[in-house]
């Protein structure tokens, strides 16, 4: 065996058990904190007081106006100036879930907009609260037209937890930089990173378009049955 694929292969289990223990659980959090940090976001935007909607725009132009990685050091490197400390993982996770917030809440925001106000009305001629109306009728309608951005958005996200080297969580491809600097061959490190990273947008890219023509033929099997 050449020693360049003996090296990687030696170097695999390394990587997939940082990408597992690290990396995954860190998307998945982070992903959870942000949807649910975006949804708040959304419908403060959409039906919330001048104050709270002043706060929140400004909270989202400043996330999405500024690069991930300045986030990222602020959380970790600048913080601790002003006596606020994180721990590598836990500063990762705050930046990632205030990152993925800011860029969620503008696609949930634009999903909720683009329901008809016609189904508005639909629900509360059929004694429903503005509660139930949203949860029932209107969230399920802006769901269809969120999952495509929101999937990318998710898939942007785990090539982008590779950021949290540099705060020295020890991630994936945190993984592949230890190893190469033993090594000296971080061209085959590296790239053995990137294979990884890609095949895992490969799979979720596939999961991303299943999910997407599910959605479809509910639509059209509802749309049938009206």
């Amino acid at each position: 065996m050449p020693q360049w694929l003996q090296l990687m292969a030696d170097s695999l289990p390394s990587l997939l058990y940082a990408g597992a223990v690290f990396t995954v659980p860190l998307t998945l959090l982070s992903f959870a904190g942000g949807l649910a940090l975006g949804l708040l976001v959304a419908l403060i935007r959409l039906f919330g007081p001048r104050p709270l909607v002043l706060l929140v725009r400004g909270y989202s132009w400043l996330v999405r106006g500024t690069p991930l990685l300045v986030q990222l050091f602020v959380i970790f490197y600048g913080l601790p100036r002003v006596g606020i400390v994180f721990d590598p993982f836990p500063a990762a996770l705050l930046g990632f879930v205030l990152n993925v917030g800011a860029y969620t809440s503008e696609v949930i925001r634009a999903a909720i907009a683009s329901v008809p106000k016609a189904q508005w009305e639909a629900a509360y001629s059929l004694g429903m609260s503005w509660s139930q109306a949203m949860r029932r009728a209107i969230l399920p309608q802006a769901g269809r037209v969120a999952v495509p951005p929101l999937a990318n958005s998710f898939i942007s996200l785990v090539k982008d937890t590779s950021l949290a080297a540099v705060l020295t969580v020890p991630e994936m491809f945190q993984a592949a930089q230890r190893i190469a600097a033993t090594t000296y061959e971080p061209l085959m490190l590296y790239l053995e990173a990137a294979f990884i990273y890609l095949m895992l947008s490969t799979v979720l890219t596939w999961m991303q378009e299943r999910l997407e023509k599910r959605f479809d033929r509910h639509v059209a099997s509802v749309g049938a049955a009206t």
